[in-house]
């Protein structure tokens, strides 16, 4: 009985983060169908198509105007050489001064990665946004980019969702920091988020209705995944 007790105890935390995680990637993958299930106010499809990378973090933290502290966990994805997206790696996002206040409501953030160098750079430990890379606000709606706009010259293109409102903001000064322990916790190791993104990582099962989501709206196919 002892040793069933201990057993017990030990798993507790494990099965905590197991939901932590399914909860999390639940909530992202949401966020991503409210926002891209709404074309005259969401994020134009055609910008994801051209994406290397997205980042995801939802139900950020209250704080205020972001400065100090952690505010939220994420989740990035990256396109695979073949087809559909990678397995997900976890992400912080802590500090900057976003120009923006979190009230109670809950408030997501999505990111979009425009070019490979900024993927690569995305992919280090930790990305400090303006500073290893340009940032701008991205925009709302059907229609992409024109070529001619300066936007179209940013590393990242960000949005912030709050009551149901998606609107374009320059995340200036935020650090985003790879959390190889929440990795650990999805994996079973304490993998980096460039060695699951780029060497074919097996995604968990809970991450599936999120990279079905994504090869929906980026290919127009949603099973190009393999579950765990």
């Amino acid at each position: 009985m002892k040793l069933i007790l201990v057993a017990a105890m030990a798993l507790t935390p494990l099965l905590a983060q197991d939901r932590e995680h399914a909860n999390g990637l639940g909530a992202a993958a949401a966020v991503f169908s409210e926002v891209m299930s709404a074309p005259d106010s969401g994020i134009p499809k055609g910008l994801l198509q051209r994406a290397p990378c997205i980042i995801i973090v939802p139900n950020l933290k209250r704080g205020e105007d972001f400065v100090g502290g952690k505010f939220g966990k994420g989740y990035l994805s990256c396109k695979k050489a073949g087809a559909g997206w990678s397995a997900p790696g976890t992400l912080r996002i802590e500090g900057g001064n976003f120009g923006i206040q979190i009230d109670d409501s809950p408030t997501d953030l999505i990111m979009l990665v425009m070019n490979e160098w900024g993927a690569d750079k995305l992919l280090s430990s930790t990305y400090t946004i303006g500073k290893e890379g340009s940032v701008a606000a991205g925009p709302v709606g059907r229609h992409a980019l024109a070529p001619t706009d300066p936007r179209m010259r940013a590393d990242i293109l960000s949005w912030t969702r709050s009551q149901g409102l998606l609107e374009g903001v320059a995340l200036e000064g935020a650090t985003l920091r790879q959390d190889v322990d929440d990795n650990a916790a999805l994996y079973g190791s304490k993998l980096e988020n460039r060695e699951i993104v780029t060497k074919g990582v097996r995604p968990p099962k809970s991450a599936t209705n999120l990279l079905d989501l994504l090869n929906l709206y980026c290919f127009g196919n949603e099973k190009t995944v393999s579950e765990k």
